[in-house]
């Protein structure tokens, strides 16, 4: 009986067919693995990552290549892999497209539709690459947050004057006591004018002699 299993899978297995599927689909890892490298812009890159979306493609076509056309086989393998529990989170959305990615390019070799996975791996990375570069859905970066303590009488802000001269718009935000009746501690939301003469901006407010401590923030980072 296992003599006769082993010549129905070894005459049913085209050698050559399974070879260039595996071939192909190692080309598709790897321009993957090239086109997440060239796109990546978080902080958590992982070299055994990269090295994975290389693999990954080819078992995927080794899997394809094993279910065929056999439902029993593809009930088999998806029971197989139910118990497998993939403990690495996944931080960044991209790493998941990724992933599927790989997967899909395998997919394709495996069922030995070498042109479609070949030109779709270097189209849709091309996309991803060219997304990538232009920064395409980033917010654009225009309000900085502006902070500083000041001594407040009855009489205008002694800030106003310098702020107007900077700043295109301002808004205050919050106001806070700081202890003493007439020390404060204001926070503005501004958009400068020039974002070239922020540092002239915070040099002319700290020469006031009535505020102290001032600071302005970009995207919560100081500048």
């Amino acid at each position: 009986m296992l003599q006769g299993f082993q010549q129905n899978v070894f005459t049913t297995i085209d050698f050559e067919y399974v070879l260039i599927n595996l071939i192909v689909a190692l080309i598709c890892g790897f321009l993957i693995s090239i086109f997440y490298r060239g796109s990546y812009r978080g902080p958590h890159y992982s070299t055994s990552y990269v090295q994975a979306l290389v693999v990954l493609s080819m078992v995927t076509a080794l899997v394809i290549m094993v279910i065929g056309n056999n439902l029993a086989r593809a009930f088999g393998l998806v029971g197989a892999m139910s118990i497998i529990r993939f403990r690495t989170a996944v931080k960044d959305t991209q790493d998941i497209v990724f992933i599927f990615f790989s997967l899909a390019a395998g997919m394709a070799a495996g069922v030995g539709l070498k042109f479609l996975s070949i030109f779709g791996t270097l189209f849709i990375g091309s996309i991803l690459f060219a997304l990538s570069r232009a920064n395409y859905a980033k917010p654009r970066k225009r309000e900085f947050l502006l902070q500083f303590q000041c001594r407040l009488t009855d009489g205008e802000g002694p800030y106003l004057p310098t702020i107007d001269k900077y700043c295109k718009r301002n808004k205050l935000v919050n106001m806070q006591s700081m202890g003493p009746e007439d020390l404060f501690e204001l926070s503005f939301n501004i958009q400068l004018k020039d974002r070239r003469k922020r540092n002239e901006f915070v040099r002319e407010l700290n020469q006031l002699p009535q505020l102290g401590q001032v600071r302005l923030y970009f995207d919560e980072d100081q500048l």
